[in-house]
C-alpha cells in the first residue's frame, strides 16, 4: 500500500464528514446568534405585554438577514474535513443578500405584527369569532410563504417582487416542501411553548438546514426553469 493513500483520502470519509456538518453547524450557529444579537438583546429585554408587539418586531429585523447568511453558508458548505470555511461562506452571504432579505423581511414582520396584535386584541375588535380563525389561518400561511421566500432570497438573485411570487406559486407546487416547512415551524412553536424561548434560536442552524433539505425540489426547480 502506498504510503501517500491515507493523506489522499483524509477529510473524504463519512467520520470526516460528519465531523465538518457538526464544525459547521456550530460555526454557522455561533455566527447568527452574533449577526442577530442586537435584535434578541433586545427581546430578552421586553415583557410578554401584548401591546410590546410592535417593539418585538423592530427587535426581530436582524433576524431576517442573519438566517438568510446561515442558509446561504449551509447550502455552499463543504464536506471536506480539509475545505472547511463556513464563516467565509457566512459573511458573503451577508454582503450578498442582507438587503434583499431585509426588503421582503421587513414588511412580513409588519404584517405578521398586525395579525398578532388584533388577535391578542380580538375581544375588542367586536368581530365574530371565525374571524380569529381566519386570521390565524392567513398568519400560518404567510409564515410558510415567508420560508420560501426566505430560501428563494438566500440563494438566487431575483426582484423583491419576483421572490414573493415564486414564493406564493411554490407554496402550492411543491406541497411535500411547504409541509416540511409546517412541520419546522410547529416544532419551534412547541419548542417554545412547552419549554424555553430561547431554543429555536439556539437549534437554528440544524432548523436551516431541515429547511434546505426538504426544500431541494424548490431550489431544483428554480435553477432548472427560473435561472439563466
Amino acid at each position: 500500500m502506498s504510503g501517500d493513500a491515507p493523506a489522499a483520502d483524509f477529510g473524504t470519509g463519512a467520520l470526516s464528514r460528519a465531523a465538518a456538518l457538526i464544525h459547521t453547524l456550530v460555526a454557522v450557529e455561533a455566527l447568527l446568534l452574533l449577526a442577530a444579537a442586537p435584535g434578541l438583546v433586545g427581546l430578552l429585554l421586553l415583557g410578554p405585554d401584548p401591546a410590546n408587539l410592535p417593539l418585538a418586531a423592530v427587535c426581530l429585523l436582524p433576524l431576517g438577514p442573519a438566517l438568510s447568511a446561515a442558509l446561504y453558508a449551509l447550502h455552499h458548505r463543504s464536506r471536506d474535513l480539509t475545505e472547511l470555511h463556513p464563516a467565509r461562506a457566512f459573511a458573503r452571504g451577508w454582503r450578498l443578500n442582507a438587503l434583499p432579505a431585509l426588503k421582503l423581511w421587513a414588511p412580513l414582520l409588519a404584517w405578521l405584527t398586525v395579525i398578532a396584535f388584533t388577535l391578542t386584541h380580538f375581544s375588542a375588535t367586536g368581530l365574530p369569532g371565525w374571524w380569529a380563525v381566519l386570521l390565524a389561518a392567513i398568519g400560518c400561511a404567510s409564515l410558510l410563504w415567508g420560508a420560501h421566500m426566505l430560501l428563494l432570497t438566500s440563494l438566487f438573485t431575483f426582484r423583491a417582487r419576483d421572490t414573493a411570487r415564486l414564493a406564493g406559486y411554490f407554496l402550492f407546487r411543491h406541497a411535500r416542501a411547504t409541509l416540511g416547512a409546517a412541520s419546522l415551524l410547529v416544532l419551534v412553536a412547541a419548542s417554545t411553548a412547552l419549554l424555553t424561548e430561547a431554543l429555536p434560536a439556539l437549534l437554528a442552524a440544524p432548523l436551516l438546514l431541515s429547511l434546505l433539505h426538504s426544500g431541494r425540489p424548490v431550489i431544483a426547480e428554480t435553477e432548472e426553469d427560473f435561472t439563466a
